[in-house]
């Protein structure tokens, strides 16, 4: 092969490859698996239909690229194991920190970040700015880890307490009966602000937080996951006015 054809080999070749890296997914049913419970605004599983800026987001990505989703509520661990076992095509919400230990060695892609989130501590108004040695009490949702507060409450300094719900929680901290509630700081602006006037609660950043940004995973399809990302680029305009009209991230951005 002489230099002039091994060069326009190579050329075509690479050309070859970027056309493949653009090439969008074929259109197809997905089936997306969800958490079922109520994380109102962000995402929220009722009535036995997905809802929230989660799926507002994901119906339009697939509504431009022609694909057909399928969503299936699964309890929070199930749903991990059917996500590596192939039982579904795509997980929402997800992260690579989120039970490490369960995805070793499980070949999972994971999205661009999709909606921040905070997570954080609710308290009432007066006691914000309060400090840490301030709250010896703390309530969460069934399920949910306090991360942030991990070494307070394993030497004992902080009190840990699990309620059913939104409301139960939110209610107790309003009544003064725990110092503070550790959840998704847009979910629970939005479950106290539904509650009403009753429950006067605020995000206190001082107190110790994990901010990050909930994402979009697959095992059995990374290419739809690399065409998810370039859909994100393309339409962030789209994407950041669904967050705002939703309140997905409410109160969140004074804190970080």
């Amino acid at each position: 092969m002489t230099a002039g054809k091994a060069g326009r080999w190579l050329a075509a070749a690479l050309g070859l490859g970027v056309w493949l890296a653009t090439v969008p997914a074929e259109a197809r049913d997905l089936t997306v698996g969800v958490e079922a419970i109520d994380f109102t605004p962000v995402y929220s599983w009722r009535d036995g239909e997905f809802h929230g800026a989660a799926r507002e987001i994901l119906d339009a990505f697939a509504t431009a690229r022609g694909h057909h989703l399928v969503y299936r509520a699964y309890p929070i661990k199930r749903l991990l194991a059917e996500l590596i076992h192939g039982g579904i095509d795509l997980k929402f919400p997800d992260s690579p920190d989120w039970q490490a230990a369960m995805r070793r060695g499980a070949a999972l892609s994971y999205s661009a970040p999709v909606i921040a989130y905070v997570d954080g501590t609710l308290v009432r108004r007066e006691r914000v700015g309060q400090g840490g040695a301030a709250l010896r009490s703390l309530g969460t949702v069934a399920g949910f880890t306090p991360l942030a507060w991990r070494e307070q409450i394993a030497d004992g300094t902080v009190t840990l307490t699990e309620n059913p719900g939104f409301e139960p929680l939110l209610r107790q901290v309003a009544a003064g009966r725990i110092d503070g509630a550790y959840a998704n700081v847009a979910v629970g602006l939005t479950a106290a602000a539904q509650i009403g006037p009753t429950v006067a609660l605020a995000y206190d950043p001082a107190l110790p937080h994990i901010a990050d940004s909930y994402r979009l995973s697959s095992g059995t399809a990374p290419e739809v996951i690399a065409e998810f990302d370039a859909w994100l680029k393309e339409n962030r305009a789209l994407v950041a006015a669904i967050i705002a009209r939703t309140g997905a991230e409410a109160g969140i951005h004074s804190g970080h």
